[in-house]
C-alpha cells in the first residue's frame, strides 16, 4: 500500500440552500483540495459547485471546443481553453466557461504564475453552453459579468429552446432562432461555428 492509499478523500456536498463564502485565497485552497470538482466563486465571494454535464451536454461542448481549437491552432491568433479553466476576473470572481478564448499578445503579457494560476483576465470570447437543467437567468447573468469584466463577444447557446444569445459590449443582446453556423466576427475573424451537428 502506498502513501496516496492512505490520504483521506474528501466529499463534499453542500445544499443548495447553505451559502458559503470563500475568499480568492480559499476559493484557490479549496479547488487544489478537490481537484475532481468544478467549482466556480462569484464576486461576492459565494461558493458554486457544479455537477457534472449529461453525456448530450458534453459531446456538444467537445464539439464546440474541436472547432475553436482547430481554428485556433491554424490562425495562431491566441490561445484556447476548455471547461475545466478557471479565469480570476477583475471584479474578484473566479468563473469556467465551458469555451474561452484570449489573444496571444494579453496571454503572453501574464507571466508564467499567472498563466499557470486562475489566471486575473477575462478572455476575448466567452462560451455557454446551457445544459438540461441550468438555470436561464443564471447563465444571463454570467454573461453579462463576462461583458462587464472585458469580455469583447460571449455566446450562450441555449440547446433546450434552440437559441443563441449574443453578448457584445455596450449593445441589446441579440437573440438567434434554431441558427445553423455562428460568426467569430472581428474577434475570432474567421471563426465560423456550426451548429449543424
Amino acid at each position: 500500500m502506498t502513501q496516496a492509499d492512505l490520504s483521506p478523500t474528501l466529499a463534499v456536498n453542500i445544499p443548495a440552500t447553505l451559502t458559503l463564502i470563500v475568499t480568492h485565497e480559499q476559493f484557490i485552497e479549496l479547488v487544489l483540495a478537490n481537484r475532481d470538482l468544478q467549482l466556480e466563486r462569484t464576486a461576492t465571494g459565494e461558493l458554486i459547485v457544479m455537477p457534472p454535464t449529461g453525456s448530450d451536454t458534453g459531446k456538444r461542448n467537445f464539439d464546440i471546443a474541436g472547432q475553436l481549437w482547430l481554428w485556433n491552432r491554424q490562425n495562431k491568433l491566441g490561445v484556447a481553453f476548455d471547461s475545466s479553466t478557471g479565469f480570476y476576473l477583475p471584479n474578484g470572481s473566479d468563473r469556467s466557461p465551458d469555451v474561452a478564448w484570449i489573444r496571444q499578445d494579453r496571454w503572453d503579457a501574464l507571466s508564467k504564475e499567472q498563466q499557470e494560476a486562475f489566471a486575473p483576465i477575462c478572455p476575448d470570447f466567452v462560451l455557454e453552453l446551457r445544459s438540461k437543467n441550468d438555470s436561464i437567468e443564471k447563465l444571463r447573468a454570467k454573461m453579462r459579468e463576462y461583458i462587464d469584466n472585458g469580455a469583447r463577444l460571449g455566446w450562450l447557446i441555449d440547446q433546450k429552446n434552440k437559441q443563441v444569445e449574443i453578448y457584445r459590449p455596450n449593445q441589446d443582446v441579440e437573440v438567434l432562432n434554431n441558427p445553423v453556423s455562428l460568426s467569430g466576427e472581428d474577434v475570432l475573424p474567421g471563426f465560423v461555428l456550426d451548429l449543424t451537428k
